[in-house]
């Protein structure tokens, strides 16, 4: 994919080629590659320049930490920080730790894949929604409970993720 424009994670919003990802991953690499436990700092760093782990990526990541695929994939596969799959610009992850199952929690979930009509682990196809599922936010007390990007919304009922969701979406664009 030489030359390709990605859009980056960068808040300043600008498309960088794929090449210049892969130049600057390559030199993350060549940080990472002789510590020990850098195989996860060097993961979390690409998915923030890609916005996800493609397996060119993770070849790549395999090849220059010296690790056979296999691992780098199942690091990946183990820890539900990292995604494989483009994720939407926000990240929808609902609790379902017992106190959040027990008050709610999956009633929330399907209230949500309603809405958005996705399951877990997809994305809206305009890109503004990923859906996940967790297992505690330490909010308990406060159950059932959502994040979205990183706010917290505790005491979540199936009838406001409507209301919820509103502040998140993309606004239209006016056609003039």
């Amino acid at each position: 994919m030489p030359n390709e424009a990605v859009q980056t994670n960068c808040p300043c919003g600008n498309e960088v080629d794929e090449e210049a990802l892969l130049c600057r991953l390559d030199e993350i690499l060549e940080e990472y590659q002789h510590k020990d436990g850098g195989l996860i700092p060097a993961l979390q760093i690409a998915q923030g320049l890609f916005g996800y782990l493609p397996e060119h990526v993770l070849r790549r990541i395999a090849k220059g930490m010296d690790k056979p695929y296999s691992e780098v994939a199942g690091v990946v596969g183990f820890y539900s920080f990292f995604s494989t799959q483009p994720r939407g610009d926000n990240v929808i992850r609902v609790c379902l730790g017992t106190a959040c199952y027990v008050r709610g929690g999956k009633q929330v979930l399907d209230s949500i894949k309603k809405e958005l009509a996705i399951d877990v682990g997809e994305t809206t196809e305009n890109k503004v929604f990923s859906l996940e599922i967790a297992r505690c936010f330490g909010a308990c007390g406060l159950a059932p409970a959502i994040m979205i990007n990183d706010d917290v919304h505790q005491r979540v009922k199936p009838a406001r993720i409507k209301q919820i969701l509103a502040p998140y979406q993309k606004p239209e664009l006016e056609v003039a």
